[in-house]
């Protein structure tokens, strides 16, 4: 086993760790993974976002959580990366130093670009891809939607779409505690599609799959094993379309409170759950897609493989 690498991956809705080697065969073998739902992206969806005092607190706090948790494994490197909350945000510079005054870390924060192809990266390391050739990727966050393309497992293309999952909810629903009402469906649905159609983003590639990375992905997973009471890692990785448009329509009449007793609902992620359906329902229309492959190997592996190929 290889000397291990943490990864903390400063997301608009959470905040992730995870700490990684390689085996004696060159696999990247996970250590730990642990993930906070920090949500510092209030407001994101304004014309000039600011991170709120309390959201830089449970970031700040989160990271430090986060940090100690994986110095057990003594990590001989740890880097620290932002994505689109921190990016976008006016003062996402002043988080950044106040996060370095109190940790010594720096934070690297990732260009949407940078975050696309990290993600790609990832991807790459998921032995349950290994047989996908030609495949879109799409990792739904709080702030962004990050669109890839690969053929012969190279990337072809890679954007960041400011889809993000609590920017929507913010930006066209009026309030989260209510049912998810028809027209904030028919809206974010719509804005979906146009924004992924006037991106450019090529749906081209021949016999292509689609691969969703992310929490969105991950709480369908996580429903799903509480039906049937298994653990995520044993429910089936396929994720059908029409499987998510039957839980769109499950829960879009339920009230906040109702969604967080789903069992296997994170609570935290119960006020922006309908929206991130709706969007991943609107990004398969686009590209006339049925099915998504599940993978938990998105940005923080791409960076763990990037750091572990520098020792």
């Amino acid at each position: 086993m290889s000397h291990a690498v943490a990864i903390v991956d400063i997301g608009s809705n959470s905040i992730k760790v995870l700490v990684a080697a390689r085996d004696d065969t060159g696999q990247l073998t996970v250590l730990k993974s642990r993930t906070i739902d920090a949500r510092i992206s209030a407001g994101i969806s304004h014309a000039e976002p600011v991170l709120s005092e309390d959201g830089m607190a449970r970031g700040l706090a989160a990271i430090q959580e986060l940090l100690a948790d994986s110095a057990s494994l003594s990590p001989v490197r740890a880097q620290l990366v932002a994505t689109s909350a921190v990016r976008d945000a006016r003062n996402g510079r002043e988080f950044a130093e106040r996060v370095r005054r109190a940790t010594g870390f720096e934070i690297r924060i990732l260009s949407g670009p940078e975050e696309a192809n990290a993600i790609g990266r990832g991807l790459t390391c998921d032995p349950a891809l290994a047989n996908l050739n030609n495949f879109y990727v799409f990792d739904l966050g709080g702030g962004s939607l990050e669109c890839l393309s690969f053929a012969n497992r190279n990337i072809q293309e890679a954007i960041s779409l400011q889809l993000g999952c609590v920017r929507l909810t913010e930006k066209f629903v009026t309030d989260s505690s209510a049912p998810f009402a028809p027209e904030a469906r028919k809206r974010i649905m719509a804005h979906s599609r146009l924004t992924v159609a006037e991106s450019g983003f090529r749906f081209d590639l021949p016999f292509p799959a689609a691969v969703a990375t992310g929490g969105t992905a991950s709480t369908v997973r996580a429903l799903h094993g509480a039906q049937l009471g298994q653990p995520i890692e044993k429910t089936p990785t396929l994720i059908t379309v029409q499987n998510l448009r039957a839980l769109l329509d499950q829960l879009a009449p339920l009230t906040l409170e109702q969604r967080k007793l789903i069992p296997g609902m994170p609570a935290a992620r119960a006020d922006i759950f309908p929206t991130a359906l709706a969007t991943m329902i609107a990004v398969a229309e686009s590209g006339g897609l049925t099915a998504f492959h599940h993978s938990f190997y998105n940005l923080r592996y791409g960076l763990a493989a990037e750091l572990l190929a520098e020792l």
